[in-house]
Protein backbone atom coordinates (compact mmCIF):
# COMPACT_ATOMS: atom_id res chain seq x y z
CA UNK A 1 0.00 0.00 0.00
CA UNK A 2 1.50 3.11 -0.99
CA UNK A 3 1.17 6.70 0.81
CA UNK A 4 1.88 8.61 -2.26
CA UNK A 5 -0.57 10.99 -4.13
CA UNK A 6 -0.82 10.68 -7.47
CA UNK A 7 0.48 13.31 -9.41
CA UNK A 8 -3.21 14.85 -11.08
CA UNK A 9 -5.33 16.39 -8.53
CA UNK A 10 -8.84 14.21 -7.89
CA UNK A 11 -11.39 15.72 -10.14
CA UNK A 12 -14.17 15.28 -7.15
CA UNK A 13 -12.13 17.75 -4.74
CA UNK A 14 -11.06 20.27 -7.56
CA UNK A 15 -12.56 23.82 -7.16
CA UNK A 16 -13.81 25.48 -10.15
CA UNK A 17 -14.54 22.40 -12.47
CA UNK A 18 -18.01 22.03 -14.25
CA UNK A 19 -19.33 18.49 -14.94
CA UNK A 20 -17.39 16.59 -17.40
CA UNK A 21 -13.96 17.82 -16.49
CA UNK A 22 -14.48 21.30 -18.36
CA UNK A 23 -13.74 24.87 -16.41
CA UNK A 24 -15.62 27.97 -17.05
CA UNK A 25 -13.91 30.63 -18.47
CA UNK A 26 -11.57 33.18 -16.47
CA UNK A 27 -10.69 29.55 -14.53
CA UNK A 28 -7.23 28.11 -14.59
CA UNK A 29 -6.94 24.08 -14.53
CA UNK A 30 -4.68 23.11 -11.53
CA UNK A 31 -1.26 22.38 -12.65
CA UNK A 32 -0.21 18.53 -12.85
CA UNK A 33 2.53 17.31 -9.75
CA UNK A 34 6.04 17.18 -10.78
CA UNK A 35 8.16 14.32 -10.71
CA UNK A 36 11.23 16.38 -10.72
CA UNK A 37 12.71 18.88 -8.01
CA UNK A 38 14.33 22.17 -10.36
CA UNK A 39 16.46 21.13 -13.05
CA UNK A 40 18.44 17.99 -13.27
CA UNK A 41 21.77 20.42 -14.41
CA UNK A 42 22.82 23.81 -14.23
CA UNK A 43 23.42 25.43 -17.77
CA UNK A 44 26.13 27.59 -17.92
CA UNK A 45 25.84 31.43 -19.56
CA UNK A 46 28.39 31.43 -22.73
CA UNK A 47 30.99 34.05 -22.48
CA UNK A 48 30.12 37.45 -23.25
CA UNK A 49 32.91 38.22 -24.98
CA UNK A 50 32.58 34.98 -27.50
CA UNK A 51 30.05 36.76 -29.97
CA UNK A 52 32.35 39.59 -30.68
CA UNK A 53 35.04 37.25 -31.19
CA UNK A 54 33.47 35.32 -33.54
CA UNK A 55 32.10 38.55 -35.34
CA UNK A 56 35.57 39.89 -35.77
CA UNK A 57 36.79 36.62 -37.19
CA UNK A 58 34.49 36.56 -39.89
CA UNK A 59 35.17 40.23 -40.55
CA UNK A 60 38.78 39.29 -41.06
CA UNK A 61 37.83 36.36 -43.22
CA UNK A 62 35.13 39.10 -45.20
CA UNK A 63 37.78 41.50 -45.36
CA UNK A 64 40.46 38.97 -47.24
CA UNK A 65 38.28 37.57 -49.23
CA UNK A 66 37.54 41.29 -50.90
CA UNK A 67 41.40 42.52 -50.73
CA UNK A 68 41.89 39.04 -53.04
CA UNK A 69 39.15 39.94 -55.52
CA UNK A 70 40.59 43.74 -55.05
CA UNK A 71 43.93 42.94 -55.96
CA UNK A 72 42.82 40.06 -58.81
CA UNK A 73 41.41 43.12 -60.25
CA UNK A 74 43.95 45.21 -60.49
CA UNK A 75 45.97 42.81 -61.51
CA UNK A 76 44.36 41.92 -64.73
CA UNK A 77 45.36 45.91 -65.81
Amino acid sequence: MSTDQPPDPDPARTPGLEPGGGVPPGETPPDSGSTTVGLTHHERDSPRFLGPVVIGIIGVFVLAVVLFFVVRIFDLF
